[in-house]
Formats: structure tokens, C-alpha cells, sequence
């Protein structure tokens, strides 16, 4: 069976529901999305760029879908204390998919910066709405059709012309119910012309030994001059599935780093789509991921080169042990004219042992000869000569690994320009290769109570 067919079905039989729930703008675009769910067949698993991926798998089992928006008291998160030592920023939720924040996280807020609502964005500006919402991710993907169909609300960040936020917008989605449950969560970030922002959105499982399901669509707008920086961290259970895709379209002169962690999961997939309406833009893309025991990640990038003067660097390390399965897959298109572009791709890998595997597919195309271009891949185990070298420093075996573990993940972690969440994470990382449990809930006590 179609494992597509039982949304389409709650899809048919709920809409008026569904549509209750939202709003015009969103509710525009379920048709579109529907008929494409109707024609689609999802790639199985040894495809290409699905080689370790089964869709179908992660998307048959019945989880439950909050259709009817059971609200929650959103004066509760005002309790919550970030785990970040010394870290300031504006504070908001997904509880499971439903938006919530608190009176203080409004009034951290610069002048100019709206977070809020995403249903509620497109009532109160449904022109900007339009002109944003549902156009830069492309629709004819399966998991952005669904997404597309069955979301009610969101969060949306608009940085107005010129607002440069001194603080980090902190965006933590909590996963947490008592029977299997599919959060369906819709991210909108608007930079207009010479803004910056910074976001941290940090996705944890708080409800253990319950199947998850977070599909989460991401859609980036950057304009002209603007820069967005935006860190994902994912802490959460073996039970868990993360299917989430990033789209992200820069204008002129504009800036965007995005870094994903992964530091507990389940199943991840990962997708970053990345294009310029602009020329002289910069694009970084980094992520790090620790995998054992039966862990998967999976992270598919493609980055279309098609005006003058870009400049692309991709950075995504793995270390995978026990029967963990770690996998990569990159492309980078340089089209005919998209001339003094510099695209570079690297894939760095780590294996413990015998049982983890790693897969790994950067790709280059390349249509214009006046670029610079480079890719790489290594798949590896950790320098026995490094290893002993330490130990006759007085090190154990154990501790040497470690050392070499912590300083493989060193530099993307650099790449963070948050300074506060950047020292935490090399915390983290330490906590993580030491095998102390998951070390960033600190919001289990603290959150929105059941």
C-alpha cells in the first residue's frame, strides 16, 4: 500500500477541519498539493539520493495527526530556562506543531523583528503572506506536498529592512504525547533589505518510548545585503523520525550560514535546497552528526549556481559506531554564465568499528569554465598513530579516542558565530562521546505542563 494513501484519506475526509484550522493563504495551496500527493510514488530505498532512506517506511505507521488544534496554555513556557549558560535570546515554541510563547519573548524583541504565529502572519498580512508563504519550497517534492496539505499553522520570522538583531531567536520544538504522533511544522523566515538575524532552533523528544514523527519545511528568503544565520540541533529518542527540508533563496549581496547537529535521533533526513536570485552571494553549510547503536542520518544537499560572483562552502562531518548508518549526498550545479563562482564540498567520516556504515556522494556540475570548484569525501577510522602517540603521553586508549573524537567535530562547531550556544555545544559534544545521556533537556522540568 501507498504509505501517502492514509494522509490523502484524513486529507479528504477532514478538510473542512483542516481548513478551520488555518487560514486562506495556506488553505490556497492544499489542492495543488493534493494532486500531486495523488500522483506520487515516494523512491524506495537504494535509489538515488535515497540510498539508506525508505520514506515509505518512516511514513506508514498510524501516527496520530492533531487536525482539531487542541490548544495549549501559552503562558506556561514562561518557566522555561535555556541549558545555554549566559546565552540572551527571544524565546518561542512548537509544542508537538502547535505555536506557543510567552508574554517576555514579545517584549525581548527589537523593534522591526516579528516572530509569531504563522497563521495568524498571514491574516494580518496576507499580501506578504502570498508573496512568501509556499514559494520557495518546491511543492513537487513529496514531503513538502505533505507537509503542504496537512499544515494548519507555523512560525514565521520577518526581519524588516535594516533590523539588525543583537540576540539569537531561540525556537525549540518539544515532542511529547502519550500515543504515536506526526508534528507537521512550517517555518517562514523573511530578511529583507540589509537585516540580520540569528536563529537557534533546537528540536528535543521529551515523551520516551512513543513513536514520533517531525516533518518539518523550512523556508528561507533573504534579500539584498541581508544575512541569516541559522543553527538546528536535534537532541532527541531512538523512537523519533526527522524528515525536515531546508529551502533557502538569497538575493544580492546577502549572507546565510546554516548548521545542523545532530546529537540523538532516531531516523534523520536532512535536505537543504539552496539557490541566488542575485550575484555576490555567500552560502555556508556545515553539520555534524554522532551515530551509534541503530541510529541513521541522512543529508542531501543541492546548490544551483545560476548568476555571477557566488561563493558556496559545505562542511559536514559524521562519526558512526556500533550498527549506526550515516550518509551523504551533495550536489553542487554551476550553470552555463554563473561565472567567478566558488563552490567547495567536503565530507569527513569517521567508523568505530566494523558493524557502522557510511556512504558518500559528493557531486560537482559545472557548465562555466571560469569558476573554482573542489569536492571530497573520506570514509575512515581514527589515526592508530595519533592514538599511540597520546598514550605515551600517559593517556588510556579510551581517553585518546575521545580527545580525537572531540577534536574531528571541532571545526564546524567553530563555524557557529553564536558565542555562547558555540561553547555550550563543545559541551555537549564532550558529554555526548563520553556517554552521559542526552545532556540538553534541561526543559523537561521546565516546560509547558501536560
Amino acid at each position: 500500500m501507498n504509505s501517502l494513501q492514509q494522509y490523502i484519506d484524513l486529507y479528504t475526509q477532514h478538510s473542512a477541519l483542516v481548513d478551520k484550522g488555518s487560514c486562506d493563504v495556506m488553505n490556497r495551496q492544499r489542492p495543488e498539493a493534493l494532486e500531486i500527493l495523488k500522483n506520487t510514488v515516494l523512491p524506495p530505498k537504494g535509489s538515488e539520493n535515497y540510498e539508506t532512506t525508505d520514506l515509505s517506511e518512516i511514513l506508514a505507521p498510524d501516527y496520530g495527526v492533531n487536525l482539531a488544534r487542541v490548544d495549549i496554555d501559552v503562558n506556561s513556557v514562561a518557566p522555561f530556562q535555556c541549558g545555554v549558560p549566559n546565552m540572551t535570546s527571544s524565546l518561542f515554541f512548537f509544542r508537538n506543531d502547535i505555536y506557543a510563547a510567552s508574554c517576555e519573548s514579545y517584549k525581548s524583541l527589537p523593534e522591526g523583528l516579528y516572530v509569531g504565529s504563522l497563521r495568524q502572519f498571514c491574516l494580518d498580512y496576507p499580501v506578504l503572506a502570498e508573496k512568501y508563504y509556499a514559494k520557495i519550497a518546491d511543492i513537487r517534492n513529496p514531503l513538502v506536498a505533505l507537509n503542504t496539505l496537512l499544515s494548519q499553522d507555523g512560525i514565521v520570522v520577518w526581519a524588516k529592512e535594516g533590523v539588525k538583531a543583537d540576540k539569537p531567536i531561540q525556537i525549540v520544538g518539544i515532542l511529547e504525547n502519550g500515543l504515536p504522533l506526526m508534528a507537521i511544522r512550517r517555518l517562514l523566515i523573511i530578511a529583507e533589505k540589509d537585516s540580520e538575524i540569528k536563529l537557534l532552533v533546537c528540536d528535543h523528544t521529551q515523551t520516551e518510548g512513543i513513536k514520533f514523527l517531525n516533518l518539518t519545511i523550512t523556508e528561507i528568503a533573504v534579500g539584498e545585503n541581508a544575512s541569516v544565520e541559522i543553527c538546528e540541533m536535534e537532541e532527541s529518542s531512538e523512537l523519533t523520525s526527522r524528515l525536515a527540508s531546508a529551502y533557502v533563496m538569497q538575493a544580492k549581496d546577502s549572507k546565510v550560514s546554516a548548521v545542523g547537529i545532530t546529537l540523538y535521533n532516531g531516523v534523520s533526513r536532512n535536505e537543504y535546497h539552496c539557490g541566488f536570485s542575485g550575484e555576490n552571494c555567500s552560502l555556508h553549510l556545515s553539520g555534524m552528526a554522532i551515530e551509534d547503536k541503530e541510529r541513521k542520518i541522512d543529508t542531501f544537499s543541492v546548490v544551483e549556481h545560476t548568476l555571477p560572483g557566488c561563493h558556496t562552502d559545505e562542511l559536514f562531518k559524521y562519526v558512526a559506531d556500533d550498527k549506526a548508518v550515516a550518509t551523504f549526498s551533495g550536489l553542487i550545479k554551476v550553470r552555463k554564465g554563473a561565472s567567478k563562482t566558488e563552490a567547495f564540498q567536503n565530507n569527513r567520516n569517521i567508523i568505530g568499528n566494523d558493524g557502522a556504515r557510511v556512504y558518500s556522494k559528493p557531486t560537482l556540475e559545472i557548465y562555466d569554465d571560469d569558476v573554482k570548484c573542489s569536492h571530497g569525501s573520506a570514509i575512515g577510522q581514527l589515526d592508530e598513530k595519533q592514538i599511540f602517540y597520546m598514550r605515551t603521553r600517559g593517556l588510556s586508549e579510551d581517553q585518546a579516542r575521545f580527545l580525537l573524537k572531540q577534536a574531528f567535530m571541532a571545526d564546524v562547531i567553530d563555524r557557529i558565530n553564536m558565542h555562547d550556544f558555540r561553547l555550550r555545544l563543545h559541551t555537549l559534544v564532550e558529554k555526548r562521546f563520553a556517554g552521559e545521556g542526552r545532556n540538553c533537556s534541561s526543559c523537561k522540568n521546565h516546560c509547558l505542563p501536560q
